[in-house]
């Protein structure tokens, strides 16, 4: 049982979106550089969180990426949900198949945090990751240069790695 890169690289880049949607469309070309995701995997993670309608695309110079509702209405279990991640910590995959057709002696208690675990993750709203983003950015903050425009973005801020 584990939560594989697809949901990880996915909660990440949605996390980087919405720090940076104020100032409109966010392109994955800088998702990609700043969080060190490969372009194609974010463009295959994109489509489907955009058939899942948590992201809008905007097509056209200056286009990108934009969030689909309110950052508070998304939770990191829609995110995961969203690119078809699996959290089962279950031997037979929810089945009930796990030993000879039958249940294992273990079975509901790893369906059961089966349940716990996106409870959790659906407890989770992407606007408390961004708040605590922010909050670790503090006063380390910086402007950073917005490549697709050739200007510098307001509301972009990174952290400024200590010497």
């Amino acid at each position: 049982m584990r939560l594989t890169t697809k949901g990880r690289f996915a909660v990440t880049a949605m996390i980087d979106l919405a720090l940076r949607g104020g100032d409109g469309p966010v392109t994955l070309a800088g998702i990609s550089e700043r969080q060190m995701i490969s372009l194609s995997y974010l463009e295959q993670l994109f489509g489907k969180l955009r058939r899942y309608r948590l992201v809008d695309s905007v097509r056209g110079p200056g286009g990108g990426y934009c969030l689909a509702r309110p950052v508070a209405q998304i939770s990191v279990a829609d995110i995961v949900r969203a690119v078809d991640e699996t959290l089962d910590a279950t031997q037979c995959g929810g089945k009930g198949n796990c030993r000879d057709e039958n249940l294992c002696m273990t079975h509901e208690l790893w369906t059961t945090l089966n349940s716990k675990m996106y409870d959790y993750l659906t407890s989770v709203s992407l606007a408390e990751l961004v708040d605590t983003q922010r909050k670790k950015m503090g006063g380390n903050v910086s402007i950073l240069k917005d490549t697709r425009r050739g200007r510098n973005s307001s509301r972009a801020k990174v952290i400024e790695a200590h010497a």
